[in-house]
């Protein structure tokens, strides 16, 4: 985009550039974008995304492991569009129309479902989708019904829910908790282990029976033959070592075929 479209466009307006998605490439570009044009009002930036804050995503599975405050590591984008000279809506992608060009953002709702911001369209002379990536289950049956995704903070608060619950159980039925993480990557490496490091958090719930080492069992699973495999070998030798010192369970060359409620099955015949 040059300086002269920066400043107008054809029908007088500053030029209106519209970002979908405030992940890491949409928010970097968007405070780019405002202090670059939009200071000086010579175009408008307008950062769209359905939540109202930002958390790096590589911190997500310290969220899931409940060692991590997200309201404090949270960006919220409404101050950084203040900092930045940007403007931010909230609200999902609905649809896009290109002869007319704008999009329609879908209303927000709050917990209870009342309308907190209603559908609108925002006009664009130049429009980014940032909008990333969804889960890919790899077509396992069951996956998307009865497994975690590790995508989103909400995502990471509801693993965390989920496992106080079990815990809680557990712990009134002198009962073990089994976790499975499938995916050896570098998620699912840093997940398993801070998940051995919740005991102050699991004893603040009131759980003093569970032992956090014994009683929660945590497997991780790998259909390549190591963990780590972007890595070199080393590392991953490294890092299976130190995965099995705290008492993790790894297994690799794993391919995951089933996914049931209370189950993982896998291709070559183990039940998790």
């Amino acid at each position: 985009m040059s300086n002269n479209d920066a400043q107008q466009t054809e029908l007088g307006h500053p030029h209106r550039i519209v970002v979908v998605g405030g992940g890491a490439g949409g928010l970097e570009l968007v405070t780019a974008l405002g202090d670059r044009f939009g200071r000086q009002k010579r175009a408008s930036v307008t950062l769209v995304d359905r939540s109202p804050t930002h958390l790096w995503k590589p911190l997500l599975h310290e969220a899931a492991a409940g060692v991590l405050d997200a309201n404090a590591q949270a960006l919220d984008y409404a101050a950084q569009a203040r900092w930045h000279h940007f403007t931010f809506q909230q609200g999902s992608l609905k649809s896009l129309d290109r002869t007319q060009r704008e999009i329609t953002v879908d209303a927000v709702l709050d917990a209870d479902g009342f309308e907190l911001l209603p559908q609108r369209q925002i006009p664009y002379d130049t429009l980014v989708l940032a909008i990333g990536s969804v889960t890919n289950f790899f077509n396992t049956p069951g996956a998307a019904e009865h497994a975690t995704a590790l995508d989103t903070l909400e995502q990471a608060e509801h693993f965390r829910r989920r496992m106080i619950a079990a815990c809680m159980r557990a712990d009134l039925k002198s009962a073990q908790v089994h976790i499975v993480i499938i995916g050896g990557g570098a998620t699912g490496v840093e997940l398993s282990a801070e998940l051995r490091n919740t005991a102050e958090v699991l004893a603040a719930y009131g759980m003093h029976h569970l032992n956090p080492r014994r009683d929660v069992r945590i497997t991780v699973v790998e259909a390549a033959p190591r963990l780590l495999a972007a890595l070199p070998e080393r590392v991953s030798q490294k890092t299976e070592e130190l995965l099995h010192k705290l008492d993790i369970d790894v297994l690799t060359d794993e391919k995951v075929s089933e996914i049931h409620a209370n189950q993982v099955l896998t291709a070559n015949g183990k039940t998790l």
